[in-house]
């Protein structure tokens, strides 16, 4: 008898704690307005590694594609946007509004920590991981609708939120400024600059600047001045270390 209780307990957490209700993910689906075709995959979006380290069955594969699918939306809709923009401004501009700390404002209006299935041992009371838990959401979301339906709804969910909060996200931060800041914080050494390379034609010349701390090199940035290529490499800096601003 006390078997069958304890036993009883353990599949009524398994149902309540693992796997999201189906008025969840009735919920998810209401808010992107698509519906679901394979639930698996709107699971898997939901489910931290905490809960189940099976690449196949946490979010984290579906956030690896959904950050590409985010970045071609994104890109398309700027080469629209600024016709007569250089790569520079384009590269800026797509910078800003994937950058983690704004895709967390998104999830954050989606409200999508609420159908997170995750360990109680992770503090999601400390702001920093939860919004990082935000933005991973999103783009595990991505991934799971551009698997269940392919372009169209993806594209219908970036510009509806993202894109449509742009203004947000471009708003003007010194990026530069907080990694030097962030380094100082954590007592690591001073970012420093480097100029990689520069080429195009003389009336159109693109910057491209490197940043490293200590041993590790970042992705570069690129702009039409050293200036806008310097914000641009310490906000991918910024990203590469998880810094939520």
């Amino acid at each position: 008898m006390y078997k069958k209780i304890q036993l009883k307990k353990i599949f009524t957490w398994i149902k309540n704690n693992i796997y999201p209700k189906k008025n969840l993910l009735n919920d998810i689906e209401k808010k992107i307005n698509y519906k679901f075709k394979n639930k698996d995959y709107l699971i898997q979006a939901f489910t931290h590694k905490s809960i189940d380290k099976g690449p196949k069955n946490n979010y984290e594969r579906l956030e690896f594609l959904g950050d590409s699918v985010l970045d071609l939306i994104i890109s398309e809709a700027l080469i629209k946007e600024f016709p007569e923009g250089d790569e520079g401004l384009l590269t800026e501009r797509r910078a800003s509004l994937v950058q983690k700390s704004y895709l967390a404002k998104i999830g954050k209006l989606l409200n999508l920590m609420k159908n997170l299935k995750i360990n109680q041992n992770v503090d999601l009371k400390i702001d920093k991981i939860a919004d990082k838990q935000l933005a991973n959401l999103f783009e595990s979301l991505l991934g799971a609708l551009f698997l269940d339906g392919g372009l169209k709804p993806c594209q219908n969910l970036i510009l509806n939120t993202v894109w449509s909060h742009k203004k947000i996200a471009w708003e003007k931060t010194n990026y530069k400024g907080k990694l030097i800041e962030y380094c100082h914080s954590k007592d690591i050494e001073t970012p420093i600059f480097e100029l990689k390379d520069i080429y195009g034609p003389d009336h159109q010349r693109i910057f491209e600047i490197q940043v490293k701390i200590g041993s590790k090199i970042f992705k570069s940035g690129t702009g039409t001045n050293k200036k806008t290529a310097e914000q641009i490499a310490a906000q991918l800096a910024l990203d590469d270390l998880n810094v939520i601003l």
